[in-house]
């Protein structure tokens, strides 16, 4: 089967496609090997790797660009899938992504692009530098400044981690509304949590506080300062961070999907906080960046940043891998400089080293990013990196069905958290963390998941009972408490919301309705659970139990920005999408007037 699709990717539009580059041999010889050498942290002996237009189509995945750069060369570049699936328009490497918080690392050269010039200090109240807007310094900030240090390096102790964005056709706020939190901004206020310097806090917020610092200093168009400073020296000519992209770019963008595949309404979402997540670019301008930094840190450049401020950028503040708008990473003595993204419907990364001058970038227009360690693990081994691993190779073995359906059930590990088995169609599955692993058996009662670095071992008591399983990663080891009755479960409002929601999406309804019932009588006002549980009691047709729930909080917020009635109305929009009966909804919102 595996070589029959080999030989059919163009029809699916995963071949190489118009536009594309001719390449040396040699160059060629090395995409298809990376083509065809894809897998994960573990290969299951006697199973041949992936190729790429498999993952793609196992992932849901539309669209993927990738580039490679190689001894400070950018080597090959190129596009597999669709942009637009409907328009059966290809992904090229001159295709643009939105991938995210791929943005900061921009955001940070213009910054320090600034303080290289002397127009601002980085160690200075940001205060210092805010016109149209200061920073509302509260008691949590113990009387301590907040400088343009702690905004780069996420360690400003400050709220709102990252942003949904906007439909293309929404009202979209300004700089200052998403800042403090007023509509139609969608996300609260972004203020301090805990004192600037103390620990790392990831924050798009913060990040948006350096973009309009931008704005107030340079007194121009952020999108029109990067561009100068930043995108014309490093040749990224296929770059921009113009809010809402213009009309003559929409044939050159690609279009966003959820993990499912489904289009992202309106094709992709805007986003003001353009340093946060505004960037549309190309994995090859990423390349040029990775290239540019890598010379300008062995002091052989200098476009943007000399190599002084580009140490600074690439040193670690406050916190063992957060610097300035990017993470370092120590893989064994060999040392990189990253950042993952991702948008609604988009995911991204980017990958360079400290010598050698290796780099990679890879774009996809899904909601779903599992792919990107595959292709890393081939890339890398074929162009020899140093630091990353090649994959364990495990032999697997069959287990009884009998067997199994034991371990099916809900376990809790430490620090609240939870994790749960179930059945699926094409086997057993792992649920933690907001992530379905399929679990390999190397006994009746040994598992490994793909996607997570740990060992797991089903444990017994002196009676024969399934007590748990142990879990061992990096030498430690954490045990997993098998909990057959949800009314003697403890743990905080979050576990059981999170549980519970998770039985929803399974449609597991009664399952569902006692882990809810149980989180709202150890957390009585918590109303995300209460909402969970009238959609419990909806959805097993229990129509009095449920509106009874939804009337009772009609008026009333989630929190400050979050009204009870956009929770109903959020929650069943999901539901619609996953396939859930829309009758019943529907009788829900006519009678709460929220159609």
């Amino acid at each position: 089967m595996k070589k029959i699709l080999l030989l059919l990717p163009a029809l699916f539009g995963f071949g190489l496609l118009t536009a594309q580059n001719n390449y040396s041999k040699e160059v060629e010889e090395q995409i298809k090997q990376v083509e065809n050498n894809l897998c994960g942290r573990v290969r299951i002996e006697g199973q041949a790797p992936y190729n790429i237009s498999e993952r793609m189509a196992y992932y849901k995945v539309k669209g993927l660009s990738v580039a490679v750069v190689q001894n400070y060369q950018l080597v090959w570049a190129k596009g597999y899938g669709w942009a637009d699936e409907k328009e059966k328009r290809p992904v090229t490497p001159q295709t643009l992504f939105e991938p995210g918080s791929i943005s900061k690392s921009f955001n940070a050269l213009g910054v320090l692009k600034l303080a290289q010039d002397k127009k601002l200090d980085l160690n200075t109240d940001i205060n210092t530098y805010l016109r149209s807007w200061k920073f509302p310094y509260d008691s949590l900030s113990k009387n301590k400044k907040i400088t343009l240090m702690h905004l780069l390096s996420h360690s400003a102790g400050l709220t709102v981690h990252g942003f949904p964005g906007y439909d293309r056709k929404a009202k979209i706020p300004s700089l200052i509304e998403v800042l403090d939190g007023k509509k139609p901004a969608n996300t609260p206020a972004v203020r301090s949590q805990f004192e600037p310097g103390l620990r790392f806090q990831y924050s798009g917020g913060g990040t948006t506080i350096s973009q309009l610092l931008v704005n107030d200093i340079t007194q121009k168009p952020y999108d029109k300062f990067i561009e100068e400073t930043v995108f014309k020296p490093l040749g990224m000519d296929h770059s921009f961070y113009t809010q809402p992209p213009s009309e003559k770019n929409l044939n050159q963008l690609a279009s966003a999907y959820y993990e499912d595949g489904t289009a992202v309404p309106n094709n992709f979402h805007v986003y003001p906080e353009q340093g946060a997540a505004g960037l549309w670019t190309t994995p090859t301008d990423i390349c040029k960046y990775i290239i540019e930094t890598q010379l300008t840190y062995e002091g052989k450049s200098s476009k943007v940043l000399n190599q002084e401020m580009t140490k600074l950028r690439l040193t670690p503040y406050n916190d063992k891998s957060a610097a300035l708008g990017v993470f370092m990473e120590d893989r064994d003595g060999a040392k990189y400089f990253q950042h993952g993204a991702g948008n609604e419907g988009f995911r991204g990364i980017y990958y360079g080293s400290l010598e050698s001058g290796n780099g990679l970038a890879i774009f996809v227009n899904s909601d779903n990013s599992f792919i990107f360690d595959e292709l890393i693990n081939s890339i890398s081994m074929v162009y020899k990196w140093k630091g990353f691993k090649t994959p364990i190779t495990k032999k697997t073995v069959t287990v009884p069905d009998s067997t199994l359906q034991k371990y099916v059930g809900f376990y809790t590990m430490a620090r609240n958290r939870f994790v749960t088995i179930l059945k699926k169609e094409d086997g057993y599955y792992q649920y933690a963390d907001g992530t379905y692993g399929k679990m390999y058996f190397t006994s009746p009662t040994d598992y490994f998941n793909m996607d997570y670095p740990s060992e797991k071992h089903f444990v017994s008591d002196v009676s024969g009972k399934l007590s748990g399983f142990v879990r061992t990663a990096n030498g430690g080891t954490l045990f997993a408490v098998r909990f057959d009755r949800p009314d003697t479960l403890t743990g905080n409002e979050d576990m059981f919301n999170s549980a519970g929601w998770h039985y929803l999406e399974t449609k597991n309804y009664k399952q569902a309705e006692l882990f809810l019932k149980r989180g709202l009588t150890l957390h009585p006002k918590s109303l995300l659970i209460e909402g969970n549980l009238a959609h419990a009691y909806l959805f097993q047709n229990d129509y009095d139990s449920a509106i009874k729930i939804y009337l009772a909080h009609l008026n009333e917020s989630i929190n400050h920005d979050y009204k009870w009635k956009d929770m109903i109305k959020d929650d069943f929009s999901f539901f619609k999408k996953n396939g859930v009966d829309e009758s019943l909804m529907n009788k829900v919102l006519k009678e709460l007037k929220l159609n």
